[in-house]
């Protein structure tokens, strides 16, 4: 579905998951001539992606000849402080303003806005790159139903989009799915080298273990049954999966480390945000 917007959407930052955003809307149907990119430097990938659409990239926007529908703020949050500002005075009474910066609060944000502005701060993941990713939101008090609808619709191009009314819930849900990714790309390093030092030829190893991540992910997504019921399907009492969970299951087995992981995760997500 092509997105509808009743003035250009300004991108700030078309870096992996800013460039991923716009790849995907683009694909969608968006308009190129309805985007506007600010970017110091985009990747080379991303930069083609745009000169091949004929989609101009400034390092820094003074002015705009009207104002924007929507501002996607796709920086490295060290960078919002700096590059926010300018960026809210471009915006008019109508703007929605959609930060996927981690860490920064919608407060934050606010106080470089104009008084009244739409923001809705987003927490997408890494998957987004291939529209398979999933993202949390929440809203401000001023972002309307019409303008919740259009972020959800934007935010949909790269994936699933649930929504929370606790913006402190955005820590824990950056530390499970922001995050998240790298644990799952840690577990098919861990299993390889596991492979690997039990005998296997260490090319062997990867090829399996990316195989067995990747297969059982996609047997999860398509079952009605929950993760635990198919993990049980695979133990045979007395058998080698069932040794093995014996190890992961333990008192100071995987899910001990998944949860302190999180734990980990989700305070330094706060520390950021002081």
């Amino acid at each position: 579905m092509s997105l509808t917007l009743q003035g250009p959407l300004l991108l700030a930052g078309a870096g992996k998951m800013g460039g991923a955003i716009l790849t995907r809307l683009l694909a969608g149907g968006l308009d190129p001539q309805h985007v506007i990119v600010q970017d110091p430097q985009p990747p080379s990938e991303i930069a083609d992606l745009l000169a091949d659409r004929g989609i101009d990239v400034v390092p820094l926007i003074d002015e705009l000849t009207s104002p924007p529908a929507v501002i996607v703020i796709a920086v490295k949050p060290q960078l919002m402080d700096e590059v926010l500002p300018p960026l809210g005075s471009l915006a008019g009474p109508n703007t929605l303003v959609v930060s996927i910066a981690a860490g920064r609060r919608l407060a934050e944000m606010e106080a470089h806005l104009p008084e009244g502005a739409a923001v809705v701060r987003a927490m997408p993941n890494t998957p987004a790159a291939i529209g398979r990713g999933i993202t949390v939101a929440v809203a401000n008090r001023q972002v309307t139903p019409v303008q919740k609808a259009l972020a959800d619709d934007l935010l949909s191009a790269v994936g699933e989009v649930l929504w929370v009314k606790d913006e402190a819930l955005l820590d824990p849900v950056t530390a499970v799915s922001g995050s998240g990714p790298a644990y799952v790309f840690l577990l098919v390093e861990c299993l390889a080298e596991a492979g690997r030092v039990a005998g296997l030829d260490a090319d062997l190893a990867e090829r399996l273990a990316r195989a067995t991540v990747t297969g059982s992910a996609a047997l999860l997504e398509q079952s009605d049954l929950a993760a635990s019921a198919l993990r049980q399907n695979v133990t045979s009492p007395g058998g080698t999966t069932a040794a093995a969970l014996q190890i992961l299951t333990g008192p100071d087995g995987l899910q001990k480390l998944i949860s302190k992981a999180v734990a980990a995760a989700t305070r330094r997500g706060r520390e950021l945000a002081k």
